[in-house]
């Protein structure tokens, strides 16, 4: 219905319109968020974003779970265990990093998160924030202490060196030492001297060492090359090999501005493993020559080339199925995990509900009078221990009384106590006590019992009762 202005002066004009039926999709929060992921995953599929690590949270599955953050703004982020496992640093919080990977949606949340592929820290690299990680760990551990270092013998008759049996460093070792100290005998462990096994072979050559006990000091000898190169003498493995070994241990590493964590634990750092002969050998000059580089174009190359491998099956979709199952897997592990922290969440509320139970009810048991029936019979004890007591030392003195009579009268009926007042008593030659002096004959031995000691003597003449005289 239409009003308009009439003839009369202008009025106001309204339009009604029929309302019209418009259909209205009704979306599953599930679908929503699923049609929200794919389309993140299909326009940030391949991203490098850069932020500070915080609230770190290691799973016990492997992933590795942190936020990214800057001023402004946050963002969750999880490395699955095969990327983290690729790591050479620990990450920890507060860490400057830049990320590599595809921005995604964890469904169970709704939350928008950033899946890393490739992590590396800002400004130092991962090999420099490995080494001064570890360095830190094994320095609080008391590994670099000088007390605990080994003096290297004076005169060494054999020395066991632990490097690569091709390279330049065991001939300039074997030169040196035979011009300096012809009569010393060099025994060699061959082992790589980079790459991932090599850490290996070096820790095993100590432990042969020290196990057949053939040498009297262990030399771990290589040239200087890149950080990379030196990765092997910066592992845990070595340095705690180096550690526990019973022999002295030279590190003979790299140049002499080269420092690894080797250098660190063992007993002595030579600055060259030219420099290395000359300490073992007591030498007072030191050699001038270093040691060649190895070469690494070979690894360098096949690491590049590994990169390149990787960045190219990333960008194919050749191998989408397995992607998404191996996907699908990871998001379930990182729902076990959202799970297991939910759960450890629950059980540390329901044990502080526990505990203020049981606070309560011990409040509340305090409060009864049992204390008082408690003084009550303690004081009662008290009373019939005291009691006790008194009675048990008068029976003591009354019997003590008793004794000190009856002792008494047993002195007085001794025969001891006569003899003290000047009796004696007489035994015949039998032992018979001699009452009568008509049993005794002439020459017999008779024995007198006095007070203190006894007198043996024989008869020479028996006088009768009636010829004594008193």
């Amino acid at each position: 219905m239409n009003h308009t202005a009439s003839e009369s002066g202008p009025q106001l004009g309204f339009v009604f319109d029929t309302p019209r039926t418009e259909t209205r999709r009704i979306w599953k929060v599930a679908e929503l968020v699923g049609e929200v992921r794919a389309h993140i995953e299909r326009e940030y599929a391949d991203l490098w974003v850069e932020g500070e690590i915080s609230n770190l949270r290691p799973a016990p599955s492997g992933h590795v779970y942190f936020t990214l953050k800057d001023d402004d703004a946050q963002l969750p982020a999880v490395l699955f265990r095969r990327q983290a496992s690729l790591l050479r640093f620990r990450p920890e919080d507060g860490l400057h990093v830049l990320v590599r990977g595809k921005v995604s949606v964890y469904e169970q949340r709704g939350q928008m998160q950033i899946i890393a592929e490739f992590m590396d820290p800002v400004g130092a690299g991962s090999l420099q924030i490995a080494f001064e990680q570890l360095k830190t760990k094994l320095q609080q551990e008391g590994l670099f202490e000088t007390s605990r270092k080994k003096p290297l013998p004076a005169y060494p008759r054999c020395v066991g060196i632990i490097t690569s049996p091709t390279g330049a460093v065991i001939r300039d070792f074997l030169n040196i030492t035979a011009r300096r100290h012809n009569a010393l005998d060099v025994l060699l462990y061959p082992a790589v001297v980079q790459g991932e096994m090599a850490a290996v072979e070096i820790a095993a050559g100590i432990a042969y060492f020290n196990h057949t006990r053939s040498v009297d000091a262990v030399v771990i000898a290589r040239g200087g090359g890149s950080l990379e190169d030196m990765a092997p003498f910066n592992s845990e493995l070595l340095a705690r090999a180096i550690a526990e070994s019973a022999l002295p241990v030279v590190s003979a590493v790299g140049h002499e501005t080269d420092f690894t964590i080797a250098d660190f634990v063992a007993d002595l750092r030579a600055p060259t493993p030219s420099a290395a002969a000359e300490l073992i050998t007591s030498t007072l000059h030191r050699v001038e020559e270093h040691v060649e580089q190895l070469t690494s174009r070979l690894q360098r190359g096949c690491r590049y080339r590994l990169m390149q491998a990787r960045d190219s099956l990333a960008r194919l979709g050749v191998d989408t199925s397995f992607a998404r199952l191996r996907e699908g897997f990871a998001r379930r592990q990182q729902r076990v995990d959202e799970l297991r922290f939910r759960m450890e969440a629950a059980w540390n509320i329901t044990s502080r509900d526990i505990s203020e139970q049981l606070h309560l009810l011990t409040a509340r048991l305090r409060r009864q009078d049992a204390t008082h029936h408690l003084r009550l019979l303690r004081e009662q004890l008290t009373t019939l221990e005291n009691r006790l007591i008194r009675l048990q030392q008068f029976q003591i003195q009354n019997n003590s009384v008793r004794l000190q009579n009856m002792m008494r009268q047993l002195h007085a009926l001794s025969p001891l106590a006569v003899l003290n007042r000047g009796y004696a008593l007489v035994f015949d030659e039998a032992g018979t006590l001699v009452k009568n002096a008509s049993s005794l004959r002439p020459q017999k031995r008779i024995v007198t019992r006095l007070a203190q000691g006894k007198v043996e003597s024989r008869v020479t003449e028996i006088i009768s009762e009636s010829t004594i005289k008193l």
